[in-house]
């Protein structure tokens, strides 16, 4: 197991075993579906604490090759569906937090190379008799892997618009990102050797400038989640339930937290908020702890829908 390259299911394992899980597993059944295909490329938008990292570190568990995720996903829902097998621990992955990159530079540009770099440096451990150690770009890296060895490569990104946000006043540099990630998904001679990509962020995909970068992504955001509404939070059910394990009461809860509602599917709730409110046994304001509000203005004032 490596960092970025096949990092394993610790994360993911322990979300699992702490006090508060919502099984969300079937997730994993809409992204089998689309591996290989067009459709292959999904970015998930949403507010902040809404579970993108878990859902992240999931994908990971489950896809992972070297590794067997067996003993934590037998239990959960995705167990019952027919690709279950078919796919697990089958991709090499490549996860990414670009939020994490943050804390060994503050300098975008910088953290872009960093970020390549420390990949390389993963795969040449991995495939040292087809990656040379003076190579230098990812997107040939994987082309050489891909045509020696047939191996394919899940790419999962939490927060990819995390350099996007740091540099929203540097054309330039959000351009080098950008153009960073045109080499791994836009490349048609790259396209076989990754059989999917799931990225999350918080900024929609249309609206930020890199449309010419990552178009073919397919966006399922907070307001049109499509197919992925009931793991974008908490559903009623699975509040109903919590409410019952740990002596809540469900109206109260609903009061406070049900802050979605979604046609012909009902209320999403924030997980944060509803998993903070189950461990202290208390009603109150979480959200608003985990971010400064001042941030928010920052895409209140883009007037992104006027």
């Amino acid at each position: 197991m490596g960092v970025y390259l096949d990092p394993g299911f610790k994360k993911f394992e322990m979300t699992v075993k702490s006090q508060i899980y919502v099984d969300k597993t079937n997730l994993i059944e809409e992204t089998n579906r689309v591996l290989g295909t067009e459709q292959r490329y999904l970015c998930v938008s949403r507010p902040r604490r809404f579970g993108k990292s878990v859902t992240a570190h999931m994908l990971a568990a489950y896809y992972c090759k070297g590794v067997e995720s067996s003993a934590i996903f037998d239990a959960y829902q995705i167990a019952k569906s027919k690709s279950y097998k078919l796919y697990q621990n089958h991709y090499h992955v490549i996860a990414l937090n670009m939020q994490d990159f943050f804390t060994y530079n503050k300098s975008v540009e910088k953290i872009i190379c960093l970020l390549e770099a420390a990949v390389l440096d993963e795969l040449k451990e991995t495939f040292p008799n087809v990656i040379k150690q003076n190579m230098h770009m990812l997107s040939m890296a994987l082309d050489k892997i891909y045509a020696k060895t047939g191996e394919q490569f899940i790419f999962i990104i939490d927060e990819w618009d995390a350099l996007v946000r740091e540099a929203k006043g540097d054309a330039e540099t959000q351009s080098t990102y950008l153009s960073l990630l045109r080499g791994w998904f836009k490349n048609n001679n790259f396209t076989p050797k990754v059989v999917a990509a799931y990225m999350t962020g918080i900024l929609p995909i249309k609206k930020d400038g890199s449309r010419s970068a990552i178009s073919d992504f397919k966006e399922y955001s907070i307001l049109n989640p499509g197919r992925f509404v009931e793991y974008t939070g908490f559903t009623e059910s699975d509040v109903r339930s919590l409410c019952g394990k740990h002596g809540m009461d469900f109206e109260e809860v609903r009061q406070w937290y049900d802050g979605y509602d979604f046609p012909g599917y009902g209320a999403i709730y924030n997980p944060c908020s509803v998993m903070c409110a189950m461990q202290e046994r208390k009603c109150r304001s979480c959200w608003k702890r985990t971010s400064a509000a001042e941030s928010l203005m920052t895409y209140i004032n883009m007037d992104f829908e006027g």
